[in-house]
Formats: structure tokens, sequence, C-alpha cells
């Protein structure tokens, strides 16, 4: 029986590297969880029923942000609960850290890759994942100076 992994992460940036990940895809029972974008619709003509998405929210909004992420925390315990994966790996940000404190807490291992664009600083979901990860990965040496125990994987590109 193959694990169960939950590829989750927010658009953009973050997804592209998320999706770097793809020749893993076939050897686990996975679900891939984004947020709804224009861009993002067509992931579902490939990845039908493995693809679920949450609410696009962006911080420069901070009112309805704040309402977004309790949206998507609530829908991020619904899409826990339909796949239960064994294993949650992430590229970020706001989108999977609901997600990652869910499956923390009924079990998951947590997997977290620190974005590439981040080279001299840590994204706030980088501040708080790390706490609890079973896994922390970065892809610059110089990051290791930030997060001392993480692992220093390389670029995902």
């Amino acid at each position: 029986m193959k694990r169960s992994v939950l590829f989750i992460s927010s658009t953009g940036g973050h997804l592209d590297e998320l999706m770097q990940l793809k020749p893993m895809f076939e050897k686990y029972d996975y679900h891939i969880i984004t947020e709804k974008t224009k861009s993002n619709l067509k992931l579902k003509e490939k990845y039908k029923d493995r693809i679920g998405y949450l609410v696009y929210g962006t911080k420069l909004h901070k009112f309805t942000y704040v309402f977004k992420l309790l949206y998507n925390s609530f829908k991020s315990l619904y899409f826990y609960i339909k796949f239960h994966p064994d294993y949650i790996i992430t590229t970020g940000t706001h989108t999977a850290g609901p997600m990652c404190c869910i499956g923390k807490i009924l079990g998951s291992k947590i997997i977290y890759i620190e974005t590439f664009a981040n080279i001299t600083s840590k994204t706030s979901t980088g501040k708080l994942i790390y706490k609890f990860a079973d896994h922390f990965i970065v892809q610059w040496p110089s990051m290791k100076k930030l997060y001392p125990k993480a692992i220093v994987g390389g670029w995902i590109y």
C-alpha cells in the first residue's frame, strides 16, 4: 500500500517550486492543495480528483485576509480528514500553515521546504513551521545560519 502524501503550497512561485516534485507524485497516494486562481484552474484538467483548492488571499488586504485565513483553516481541516495524509510536504506559505498545524496535531509527518527566493531571511510560515517540522529543508547554505537544524537540500529547480 502506498503512503499518503499531501503536497500543499500557495500559488505563484511556491506552487512552481512544489510542482518540481512532480516525479515523486506517482510513488505515493498523493493529493495537491493550492489556492484557487485563474492560472491554477488548468491543474484540475491534469490532476482531476487529486487536486483541491483553498481561497486565494493576500496579506496586502489585511481585513479580508483574516477571514480568508479562517475559512481556509476550516477547509484545510476538511481536506485533512478527507485525505488523511501520512506526510505533508510544502513549499509554503500562508496557505500551508493551517494544514501543517492540523497535520502535526493529528499525527502526520511535516516536511517543509523553505522557498528558493529567500537567501538571507526567514518567511513568516517558515518561522512557525520550523518549530515542529519533522524535516525542514533550506535551498541555500546561507539559510543554515537562520535555521540551524535545517537540512540543506540544494535548489529545487
